[in-house]
């Protein structure tokens, strides 16, 4: 356990125990089981924690130029350097999906078929805290997992666990909304949901993106290392970009459930 008073771990199913041994403070010990959530314990003693979070529960314009600003500039940031990284917007259906999920104070991922928008599947992202958390450390939080990544390798250690990252830096996921709830009665009181869409982590976590020089996908439609141009359509099945090459999209079927291989001819898909 790190001598700083505070424990990240994620994990499929964990046990967090932790301990506050400093002697001015009674020693607590907590257990709790999560799954494939964030959980971070902090000390809170500069601020009252209410007022601050109530700040945070209701997304104000600023602070959703931060959420969006601060997923853009990691997602610049990447090593290798990404080719066909998206640039991110605010959606405010994945907003309210996020609320919706996040004022249950349940402590597990939402229910796939309540994480859509527009049909498309969306990726979920989990933080919880004792104490009130800058949405930027909450992103960092996740995005620390690149520590224990390697790009086309995945998981650099047996156990380690990747898929907040991965889904932070998936070149597709271009739409993201979330919400910051107030759980009093639980052990940790605030719980920050966001939700990407398209979802990420589909297929293998080893390449959340392909690798080469910035925008190398999109010359013509690039912000700064991130492409601009998605594609709006979303195809059905893993293998669309062969079908659509062998009957062509004048085939009814083809082009209902392989719409993005048969309209999405230069943007990112």
């Amino acid at each position: 356990m790190r001598k700083q008073n505070q424990l990240q771990t994620t994990t499929d199913l964990y046990i967090i125990i932790f301990h506050s041994r400093k002697p001015a403070q009674k020693e607590m010990t907590v257990s709790i089981f999560l799954l494939c959530l964030a959980a971070i314990v902090q000390q809170s003693a500069r601020y009252t924690e209410a007022t601050e979070f109530a700040a945070r529960s209701s997304i104000s314009p600023a602070q959703q130029n931060e959420i969006v600003g601060k997923h853009n500039a990691l997602r610049r940031s990447v090593t290798p350097t990404a080719r066909n990284m998206l640039r991110m917007e605010w959606n405010p259906k994945a907003a309210e999906n996020s609320k919706w999920w996040g004022k249950k104070c349940t402590f597990r991922h939402s229910p796939k078929e309540s994480r859509t928008v527009n049909g498309i599947q969306c990726g979920e992202n989990l933080y919880m805290s004792t104490a009130a958390t800058s949405w930027s450390k909450v992103i960092e939080s996740w995005y620390n997992e690149s520590k224990h990544f390697k790009y086309g390798v995945g998981a650099t250690a047996p156990k380690a666990v990747i898929g907040h990252y991965t889904q932070v830096v998936w070149y597709k996921s271009y739409l993201i909304g979330c919400y910051a709830a107030s759980c009093p009665t639980a052990i940790f009181k605030h719980y920050y949901v966001c939700q990407y869409c398209p979802a990420g982590n589909v297929g293998s976590l080893n390449t959340p993106y392909t690798s080469g020089p910035p925008c190398g996908d999109c010359p013509s439609a690039c912000d700064k290392g991130l492409c601009t141009n998605p594609c709006k359509h979303m195809d059905q099945y893993g293998n669309c970009n062969d079908l659509a090459k062998m009957s062509g999209c004048k085939d009814a079927k083809i082009m209902k459930y392989c719409p993005a291989s048969c309209l999405c001819t230069t943007e990112i898909k």
